[in-house]
């Protein structure tokens, strides 16, 4: 299937049903490929079967009526944010949570409510905004919330999903050997029994929706899973998942215990089978996929495959692959994601966790879809299916221009408007004016604005936490004649000046040590790098630091009781290389200031937990 014809494989509310010719009158380009006779009947008939998608299923908890559907199971604002360094505050969770529902996941686990007061509201404050969202089909994502099999909890977990309108509880406990012994301390009778009193406990407060996870099940035993499955089954769980916790597994091992599980554990016909496989083998995706061709039904990834260790499955892969194969190798498995809004969603949640995703990550890494072999563009000139399997444009990714629309100085907020509609990002008000006023600034010194800057700039002026310390301006002085000296003018919520000066070794160090004067916050410097957004002596410089708290409030892990300090991350973007660190600091300043003041208002550690 070509390159321009692949891009219509979007979701679509037709079923296979629905009337191929009525269809087409809808869809001129495809109306021409299947009337043409310059396509084969081969190429036809893939690129119907491509363009016409099925309708997503009726959600009901414990089964679904169309048994190749896969339902996907977000847990990047959970499992995800348990990435060092990509502690999201309350409004980017909610962010983020509104684009998972525009992507069209099935399931959105928010958060862990047990662990703080503060991610018990921002699960809470998904459930109720989120959780309620409809669209034209009727559409709206379960929202869930982890816990631990413990009565408090379950009963957090409950407080905060109970306002969706698909709420959810997952709760957990080991089955390796290895973790009942030395972690849980507990025997086998007494984690069956745990188990199954808090499923049956999750029910009783009226969750229908209970998912239950036998944590290590990737290293357990067998007879003991199928057993321990079982007993849950009769408590009311009604999807069962399985983890491959810490990435042990390679895809036939995988895929053979989703077989075994499916076809040994007594009740399994009423439940469905869920994946979670983490990535540190490198085999999350390929794990996933095993297990869905297995016959499991629920798919548990991360955009770009954020999360503990080395991540867990990546979205944006898995889905990927199940649309681009599912029909021809993965017996026809597909899933209800709106693909196009995958790449707006992985810039948010790099920008917001400051994980930056590598140029070679598969589908939306900065080298996806570049060729620069002579024989690859060669090959890409004259036919582009030569070396791409999928289209940009199905991810959301634009190539070039199709309105002819060239932003410049003279540009007004209207075409700004209009291209960031076509980048994915769909802005107005004060943040359109925001963004317009900064792209003013850069477009009087630069000739052309290319959409790299233009992402650049929105991440930098929209995509930023709640503003405690706003940066002012920067004056410097350096040079091989002595030490570097830096004047900042920092304006803080009552929009109060204040000024400090400092020296340091460098330009950027003296700048920095200028703001930790003013804003007085004890923290250390982790990792500080920059790039270039695009080529010239006139690119913008895009800038990621990440600190660590230096104070009281920090991070206490739940499983081990130990202190870690919390780390937060911060972006900017400016042409001048000072400026730019400068609001990257001052950004993951903020972002530390939020979390600071939520802990204070609770006056309560938060925990960590693996899944």
């Amino acid at each position: 299937m070509s390159s321009s014809s692949s891009s219509l494989c979007t979701n679509s509310a037709f079923s296979q049903s629905s009337n191929v010719s009525s269809f087409q009158s809808k869809n001129p380009l495809l109306h021409s490929i299947c009337n043409s006779n310059n396509f084969t009947p081969s190429i036809k008939k893939n690129f119907i079967r491509c363009s016409i998608r099925h309708r997503r299923p009726e959600y009901i908890p414990s089964k679904i009526s169309d048994p190749k559907y896969i339902r996907i199971f977000d847990t990047t604002l959970r499992d995800g944010e348990q990435s060092p360094g990509a502690t999201m505050t309350t409004k980017e969770k909610l962010d983020v949570a509104r684009q998972l529902a525009k992507l069209g996941v099935d399931i959105i686990e928010a958060g862990f409510p047990a662990s703080s007061e503060a991610d018990f509201e921002a699960v809470k404050l998904i459930a109720e905004e989120v959780g309620n969202y409809n669209d034209e089909n009727g559409y709206v994502p379960v929202i869930c919330g982890l816990s631990r099999c413990n009565k408090n909890d379950i009963d957090k977990a409950w407080g905060a999903v109970k306002y969706a309108k698909k709420p959810r509880v997952h709760t957990f406990i080991a089955t390796s050997e290895i973790h009942m012994k030395y972690k849980l301390m507990m025997s086998r009778e007494e984690v069956v029994e745990k188990a199954t009193s808090m499923v049956a406990y999750a029910r009783s407060l009226g969750c229908e929706d209970v998912e239950f996870s036998p944590e290590d099940a990737g290293r357990s035993d067998r007879e003991f899973l199928y057993d321990i499955l079982g007993e849950v089954i009769k408590a009311g769980a009604t999807t069962l998942n399985i983890p491959d916790t810490v990435g042990y597994n390679i895809p036939s091992e995988f895929g053979q215990l989703i077989a075994d599980i499916k076809a040994n554990t007594p009740g399994i016909e009423n439940v469905i089978i869920s994946t979670h496989c983490q990535n540190d083998l490198g085999l999350s995706t390929a794990n996933t996929l095993a297990g869905a061709c297995a016959g499991a039904r629920q798919l548990e990834v991360t955009i770009n495959g954020i999360g503990e260790r080395a991540g867990n499955a990546s979205l944006e892969e898995v889905v990927m692959a199940l649309k681009c194969r599912g029909e021809q190798v993965l017996g026809g498995l597909y899933t209800g994601i709106n693909t196009q809004h995958i790449v707006l969603l992985s810039k948010m949640v790099e920008d917001y966790t400051g994980l930056q995703v590598q140029p070679h990550k598969a589908i939306v890494g900065a080298n996806a879809f570049a060729h620069e072999s002579g024989i690859h563009q060669d090959g890409m000139l004259k036919h582009k299916d030569t070396y791409e399997i999928i289209s940009p444009e199905d991810i959301g990714l634009s190539r070039s221009n199709e309105a002819g629309i060239v932003l410049g100085k003279l540009s007004g907020r209207h075409a700004l408007k209009s291209k960031m509609l076509e980048l994915g990002y769909d802005i107005d008000g004060k943040e359109l004016e925001d963004l317009f006023w900064r792209f003013k600034s850069v477009a009087e010194k630069k000739k052309k604005i290319t959409d790299e800057d233009l992402i650049a700039l929105m991440s930098d002026e929209v995509l930023q936490p709640h503003v405690y310390w706003k940066l002012g301006d920067v004056q410097i002085t350096c040079g091989s004649l002595g030490l570097s000296t830096a004047t900042v003018k920092l304006i803080n919520t009552d929009g109060q000046e204040h000024i400090a000066c400092s020296v340091g070794t460098g330009p950027v160090d003296a700048t920095y040590k200028a703001v930790d004067l003013i804003v007085k916050v004890p923290i250390t410097l982790l990792e500080y790098t920059m790039n270039a957004v695009t080529e010239g002596i006139d690119a913008i410089a895009s800038t990621r630091v990440s600190i660590r708290s230096e104070d009281d409030h920090n991070v206490t892990n739940g499983s081990t009781g130990q202190t870690l300090h919390r780390t937060c991350s911060g972006t900017g973007a400016d042409m001048d290389v000072v400026i730019s660190s400068a609001r990257a600091y001052i950004g993951a300043l903020n972002k530390m200031l939020s979390f600071e003041k939520l802990v204070s208002r609770y006056n309560k550690p938060e925990d960590s937990v693996v899944v």
